[in-house]
């Protein structure tokens, strides 16, 4: 049985797993390791003499982590709770860029991991069998969402996503409020362009313009060929149930893609024939010194607004991304993940009933819920932490809120950075002179594109 399940991880496909900041450091040994029998003294599990005062807990947690720059933070969490609990817990941490190999190398060991982590629906297809089904468990029943968790064909929960990212349209709301708006003003695409019109029609008065530039530039381009592009690819996938690459692609929302590409580089003081020199950092500059009221990025643009601009936190929000889609006044911002728990299924009972009291106490406890603020920002969990990064709050305010999750869809493309040149190179022709005949190359370029570069990676 051992070689067969040995065999079987050799055979595994690679798991991708990204995480929610840089990978860095390397492997660390866990400063909780629990101690192993030797010859002199009883097993473990041998009952002793006479029963102690506080019995010993029963089971214990190994935790392979695969963030090498929270690894301090997990040792030292470890640490807390074997004092409280008594349970033993190990966390070891992968190597940056090795966890694949490090998860199939741990996994045929006697003693393997009791907890670890599925980056995708493709992880979960080669992890399945050893993956516990979470559906009930009372770390489940702690989620606000359950967009970000993994889920098998027969429907069961297999790895929950235990923090996020988020993109969506960034506002400074003091200058919205200049130009005689707020928040409540935009639900949805026809409010959102009614206001930037009015904005940019202003501009000379006002002193600023609706938004930023849309630079295509390769510096700036993800922007839109990745984050911008998610969201026809989002609404196209959950109106056809889609839960893996799909070879083809319809673009059937497409035009709800050129009613928020319009309103960018038409409501924008940049000229859009120069969008393929305008970069990243040229619309940082543009928000970050009040010369735009809104500007596409996302969470991780919180510490340079507040840094290195010196932005009020007070005076920024995060929007969803509006198309002009029917109910999309209930959307909230794209979000998505690629860190998801999974729970060994194939480890004792004993450790597996000690594994979820664990990850349950994390996301519960005051110790566990500010550890992961501070190292993971949001989680979408009840007893989350508020974090100072304004940018997260919205997101949870939003699932709060109950409006969906408009989750990552963007993972699904096949040969990435040839697919998004290809879009990109047909973006700027089209923002150079809007014709219908150039907008139809760009549809051409998402939907034929994505047909051959899955033809190019699949056969």
């Amino acid at each position: 049985m051992k070689k067969l399940f040995a065999l079987i991880l050799a055979l595994a496909m690679a798991l991708s797993l990204v995480a929610c900041g840089g990978n860095n450091t390397t492997e660390t040994p866990a400063a909780t390791e629990e101690p192993a029998a030797t010859e002199e003294e009883p097993a473990a599990e041998e009952p002793a003499e006479e029963p102690a005062e506080t019995p010993a807990a029963a089971g214990s947690v190994y935790y392979l982590n695969f963030k090498p720059e929270a690894d301090e933070a997990w040792q030292a969490l470890a640490a807390v709770y074997t004092e409280q609990t008594g349970v033993p817990v190990k966390v070891v941490t992968a190597a940056s860029g090795s966890y694949s190999d490090t998860l199939t190398a741990e996994m045929a060991k006697s003693e393997a991991p009791t907890l670890y982590q599925i980056g995708n629906l493709s992880g979960l297809a080669n992890w399945n069998d050893y993956a516990l089904a979470l559906d009930g468990t009372p770390v489940v029943d702690e989620m606000t969402t359950s967009d970000f968790n993994l889920v098998d064909e027969n429907g069961e929960t297999k790895a929950i996503g235990y923090c996020y990212e988020s993109f969506g349209i960034i506002v400074n709301k003091a200058l919205l409020e200049q130009a005689g708006y707020t928040l409540d003003d935009i639900t949805d695409f026809a409010s959102l362009k009614a206001v930037a019109d009015d904005i940019h029609a202003r501009a000379g008065e006002l002193g600023f313009d609706a938004f930023t530039s849309s630079g295509l530039h390769d510096s700036s381009s993800w922007r839109f060929s990745a984050h911008l592009a998610n969201v026809p690819l989002f609404y196209e996938f959950r109106d056809d149930g889609v839960t893996a690459q799909p070879a083809t692609i319809t673009g059937a929302y497409l035009d709800n893609f050129r009613n928020i590409w319009d309103l960018y580089i038409t409501d924008a003081a940049t000229d859009p024939s120069s969008l393929t020199t305008a970069t990243g950092d040229q619309a940082e500059a543009e928000f970050g010194n009040g010369q735009a009221v809104f500007y596409q990025n996302g969470t991780w643009e919180y510490s340079n607004l507040t840094g290195t601009f010196g932005m009020d936190p007070a005076n920024l929000a995060m929007i969803p991304i509006y198309t002009g889609v029917d109910g999309e006044s209930a959307a909230g911002l794209c979000s998505g993940t690629e860190n998801c728990w999974a729970v060994n299924s194939q480890a004792s009972e004993e450790n597996i009933q000690a594994t979820l009291d664990f990850i349950y106490w994390v996301v519960t406890s005051d110790e566990g819920t500010q550890m992961m603020a501070e190292q993971f920002g949001p989680i979408p969990f009840k007893n989350a932490k508020e974090s100072e990064n304004v940018f997260f709050n919205d997101a949870n305010a939003y699932m709060a809120n109950g409006n969906y999750t408009v989750t990552w869809a963007f993972n699904y493309t096949p040969n990435v950075d040839s697919w998004r040149a290809t879009v990109v190179t047909a973006l700027a022709a089209y923002s150079a002179d809007q014709t219908d005949a150039n907008w139809d190359a760009v549809v051409s370029a998402f939907v034929d594109g994505w047909a051959y570069e899955y033809s190019v990676v699949n056969g």
